[in-house]
């Protein structure tokens, strides 16, 4: 299929079948979400990766026990870092020379650059690093429909509750969204025979 194929053939999934997904998809998506972009490169968030049955059963509660919760393949869960720290900054510019095999002070400016998002509110800087995660989660669910996997983002969840579960505090990390792999389950899901929805074109683009 072409990209537009496959995004006319996704869609949000109430209901999934239960069957595993093939391992080299899973690793594809991952990787997709892994190269998707982020401002000055530094990804400032995790994805962590939930197949465990009874982990997700533990879950389903913390998200209002949505189906697409326990009958996924695998969930994706997407945290963005509690707060942005020097270290953090410091570890990626040291690591961004050793991949391009140049001296660490040759990235110096964007080292100041970083070292200046420290000085801004901590709920700007929140805010800023969810956004960057957005970024993934987008291209996760344009990955998985490459795929032909059913991808379902939710929000629908306490993420107080799901950060204690996941021991996500410890990690630095605070929940926000999660991505439900799976396939769609064509006998009960009530969303799929109905026709996408889209504004017009001519209505969406504003052209100058």
């Amino acid at each position: 299929m072409s990209i537009i194929d496959s995004l006319n053939w996704r869609y949000a999934a109430k209901r999934m079948n239960g069957k595993k997904i093939p391992q080299e998809k899973i690793d594809r998506i991952l990787e997709a979400i892994r190269l998707a972009p982020t401002s000055a490169g530094l990804q400032p968030y995790r994805v962590l990766v939930v197949e465990d049955p009874e982990l997700k059963k533990q879950i389903s509660p913390i998200a209002n026990n949505q189906p697409q919760i326990t009958e996924s393949s695998q969930l994706l869960v997407f945290a963005a870092w509690e707060k942005i720290t020097q270290e953090e900054i410091d570890h990626y510019i040291s690591y961004m020379a050793d991949e391009r095999d140049v001296a660490v002070t040759s990235l110096d400016g964007l080292k100041n650059s970083l070292y200046n998002v420290l000085n801004r509110p901590a709920e700007l800087n929140a805010n800023w690093m969810s956004r960057q995660a957005y970024i993934g989660l987008g291209v996760g669910i344009v990955a998985a429909a490459e795929e032909e996997v059913d991808a379902t983002p939710m929000e629908g969840f306490n993420a107080e509750e799901l950060d204690k579960l996941l021991n996500l505090k410890e990690k630095g990390l605070k929940s926000f969204a999660i991505l439900a792999l799976g396939y769609r389950d064509t006998t009960n899901d009530w969303l799929i025979k109905l026709k996408k929805v889209r504004v017009p074109s001519e209505e969406f683009f504003i052209n100058y």
